[in-house]
């Protein structure tokens, strides 16, 4: 459940487990290709005044490319979440702090799920530490073994 009713904070923090589907419109946009649905497990529970504190944990799948050798690659992201949801304006320069319309009754953790997210990704993803890339001559794939031509690798 990602959509969350903030008047049940009072009797204690509200469950926000849910899945956020690989193809949903809100990751649009996001330079990422994800593999299979977003899963949040977490907490929301209300703080000091009108300020709500949301800790979780996310887990997605993102394809890419290596940037080295330009074979397929799959990261996994798995990562804690501690942020606070305030109408309080002084707060609001924290990146730890995502907005909260005044006298909200309903919270969508959708676009917090979003940004975290997006935060994660590599920009520029290896499939291993030690990748060798691609021949500069050739275009072989140097992790397969040398290849045949006199090009000199990236790498050297």
């Amino acid at each position: 459940m990602l959509r969350v009713d903030l008047r049940e904070t009072v009797a204690g923090g509200v469950a926000t487990n849910g899945q956020l589907a690989a193809d949903d419109p809100a990751l649009e946009g996001l330079e990422a290709n994800f593999t299979a649905p977003i899963e949040v497990a977490g907490m929301l529970s209300a703080s000091s005044g009108d300020n709500f504190r949301w800790q979780a944990h996310l887990r997605a799948v993102v394809r890419g490319e290596c940037r080295r050798c330009l074979t397929a690659v799959d990261e996994v992201i798995e990562d804690d979440v501690d942020v606070i949801f305030s109408s309080d304006e002084d707060l609001l320069d924290d990146p730890a702090v995502y907005e909260l319309p005044v006298n909200a009754v309903a919270l969508d953790l959708t676009a917090a799920v979003r940004e975290e997210l997006a935060l994660r990704v590599s920009a520029f993803p290896l499939c291993r530490p030690d990748c060798k890339g691609l021949c500069a001559g050739c275009g072989a794939d140097l992790n397969a073994g040398p290849c045949a031509c006199s090009g000199t690798s990236p790498t050297s």
